[in-house]
């Protein structure tokens, strides 16, 4: 009689543990539906967003070198520099008068005429500097450039439509640079001063 009432529990412990599984395997399965459902949803509406955006439109290599030559020739850089390690107060000037801009045929270099007030410095060099570009944003790129009377630069600067900034360094010394381009009025009238002396 034990004996009969014992195995009818052992049978009665086996059916409820047996239907737990399956209720747990049920939940599991139920859940990791619901997971991958999720996760088609974000990936469907992920890849609708990606669809919808328009990639950035790059101009062509002539546009863009006509717009730069444009706004750089005849431009003059106002602004200021920073000296790593001094602090931003009392910002020094600087100013690049740019005369002409021209692309050589080499790489990608550009012969840029600029006047360069740098602190004591006062200087008109013609500089050969190469200028990459981001999209349709041209980085002018100094890598160790060596600049008359002045010495080695090395320097990023974005030419962002009106405004420019960027890094820059000569030997252990360097900074960050930044300002507005705007008309030089000098360079203006240049081409009315030759006409009333003739």
């Amino acid at each position: 009689m034990a004996i009969g009432w014992l195995s009818g529990f052992t049978i009665d412990a086996s059916i409820c543990v047996d239907q737990s599984l399956r209720e747990k395997g049920n939940i599991m399965r139920n859940n990791s539906a619901i997971v991958y459902f999720f996760n088609f949803v974000w990936t469907v509406a992920f890849s609708a967003i990606l669809v919808g955006q328009e990639p950035t439109k790059v101009d062509s290599q002539q546009v863009r070198f006509e717009r730069f030559a444009k706004t750089m020739s005849g431009s003059k850089l106002v602004g200021h520099f920073t000296i790593a390690g001094q602090g931003n107060k009392d910002l020094a000037s600087e100013e690049y008068h740019i005369h002409e801009v021209k692309k050589m045929d080499e790489g990608d270099y550009w012969m840029i005429m600029a006047r360069i007030k740098y602190g004591d410095h006062d200087v008109t060099v013609p500089m050969p500097l190469e200028v990459k570009w981001a999209g349709n944003t041209p980085v002018i790129t100094l890598d160790e450039v060596e600049i008359p009377l002045m010495g080695k630069f090395s320097s990023r600067v974005v030419i962002d439509g009106n405004k420019y900034a960027g890094t820059w360094s000569h030997g252990d010394v360097g900074g960050h640079l930044f300002g507005e381009i705007v008309p030089n009025k000098a360079d203006e009238k240049k081409p009315t001063e030759k006409a009333d002396k003739q």
